[in-house]
């Protein structure tokens, strides 16, 4: 029988954490004098007294070694039991919604997914917003920590690679996890606040600074206004694209950076092919809307900001992508799909595991030439073994199954079929950009209904946690002995 102490000590402790960092919006609500304030007081007593008392009652169990079900327990539990005690707030106070509403922002907010059921943002109080904002950024570390830490013990979806190379594919860094996650943080907090500066700079008010700033590294895209950076266009525009790039490439090239070692990036084979997409994405459809009439500078600038915030996995706009025609929407599905880097805050399939897929199609290829020729998958000049390979293409079926299968349901629920398709693209994806007519009223899923929502919120944390790490815990296998 698993030991659920550990995991209850842990998990206790994080949401007491929770507790505490809800006293930042509510001071800020206080200070303005909003009427709001006490929905983050009482939600961070019930938080701190329910994290406090259950880590006490846990802490007995935690001098023994994790296994490897805890780890899988533990890291599904983080994105269900955190998001609803960070739905308190919501519901308490301002915006005053229904639990659903208010966990599916907590979950697309700690998945940063960001995807959003509220309408009428610039309205909020402004503690809510900066929550929103706090949320996606507590969910992108904790991203980052997991898919540097724990998925490469769990061999989910490929990242038992990492493992096998004892964190030498990434470079000579840090050999302990506690040196890791303080390395990681001082990077996420460090990129934080040089967007924060930048935003700055740049004209956005000092909440829309924070929030974006936060949004921004977690690739989270959350914002505080219902016009998101449509309301910046101009620099800031280039400046978020830069600062979504940097968020969704691996957090541990720049520890190696701070450190003086700048080859590891240099010659990162991810980084490299996530810009040359990126690029050539880009160029396609500025091409294509140059040709159409727009003028070629705000073509460019318009074409890179929001295709990055697909790629990355954000969510932020600045312009009506749907409104560029279909060849626009299929190059954002592709790119959707794809995501970012590996060990980032980024989601859907990874570069990495995109990489790894070609190169072993390439092999096949050259088997089914020459059969009796020896040719390994190789990925950076490493042999990818075969369990490696196995994983990825596991995963990468699970997530096209996943997706029409979701989609087909959506549909049961009256849901046109655009609009179903890409609410679980945006959802597994963790990807937070919305095309088809349920989203394009209002710019978010608020027209869906509960069950949809219900749906979605499944998609969110399946398509962060990897897919299979979430479908293994229903097996029965997983909890004997």
């Amino acid at each position: 029988m698993i030991n659920l102490r550990p995991v209850g000590f842990v998990l206790g402790c994080l949401v007491a954490g929770l507790g505490v960092a809800m006293l930042l919006p509510m001071t800020v609500d206080m200070a303005l004098a909003n009427g709001n304030g006490h929905a983050f007081r009482e939600a961070s007593i019930i938080s701190v007294l329910a994290g406090t008392l259950t880590a006490i009652a846990c802490r007995s169990g935690t001098r023994r070694e994790w296994t490897i079900r805890q780890a899988f327990l533990l890291t599904f539990l983080i994105w269900v039991v955190l998001p609803f005690f960070a739905a308190l707030p919501l519901v308490i106070g301002a915006p005053d919604v229904s639990l659903t509403d208010a966990f599916f922002e907590a979950v697309s907010g700690m998945t940063t997914t960001g995807s959003t059921v509220f309408a009428g943002l610039d309205a909020l109080p402004a503690g809510v917003n900066l929550w929103r904002g706090m949320l996606n950024w507590i969910g992108g570390i904790g991203v980052a920590f997991i898919a540097m830490i724990f998925l490469p013990h769990m061999r989910v979806g490929g990242m038992q690679f990492f493992r096998a190379q004892g964190f030498d594919t990434l470079g000579k860094t840090l050999p302990r996890a506690v040196d890791i996650a303080r390395g990681l943080l001082t990077v996420y907090v460090g990129l934080t606040l040089f967007c924060g500066l930048v935003y700055r700079l740049l004209g956005m008010s000092p909440l829309d600074t924070v929030v974006h700033a936060m949004a921004t590294i977690a690739t989270g895209g959350f914002s505080p206004t219902d016009a998101s950076f449509s309301k910046y266009a101009g620099p800031a525009e280039y400046a978020g694209a830069v600062f979504m790039i940097l968020g969704s490439t691996p957090y541990i090239r720049f520890m190696q950076l701070a450190t003086g070692s700048v080859r590891p990036l240099l010659r990162d084979v991810q980084v490299r092919a996530y810009l040359s997409w990126i690029a050539l994405a880009v160029a396609a459809v500025t091409i294509f809307r140059a040709a159409t009439g727009t003028p070629l500078e705000t073509a460019f600038r318009q074409s890179l900001f929001n295709l990055v915030s697909v790629f990355s996995g954000t969510g932020f706009f600045s312009a009506d992508v749907a409104g560029w025609g279909s060849f626009a929407v299929v190059v954002a599905a592709i790119i959707g799909v794809i995501g970012g880097c590996t060990s980032s805050s980024s989601g859907a399939l990874s570069v990495f595991r995109v990489q790894v897929l070609f190169a072993a199609i390439r092999s096949h290829v050259r088997l089914v030439h020459s059969p009796h020729r020896v040719v390994p998958v190789r990925y950076d000049g490493r042999a990818v073994d075969d369990d490696v390979i196995y994983a990825i293409i596991l995963h990468l079926t699970s997530y096209i199954f996943l997706i029409g299968l979701f989609s087909v349901v959506l549909t049961l629920d009256g849901i046109d079929m655009e609009s179903a398709f890409f609410a679980i693209w945006t959802s597994i994806g963790n990807i937070g950009f919305g095309f088809g007519a349920m989203v394009a009223r209002t710019g978010t899923m608020v027209d869906f209904s509960d069950f949809a929502k219900w749906v979605m919120i499944l998609a969110m944390i399946m398509g962060r946690l990897g897919l299979l790490a979430v479908l293994i815990l229903i097996l029965p296998r997983f909890w004997r002995g």
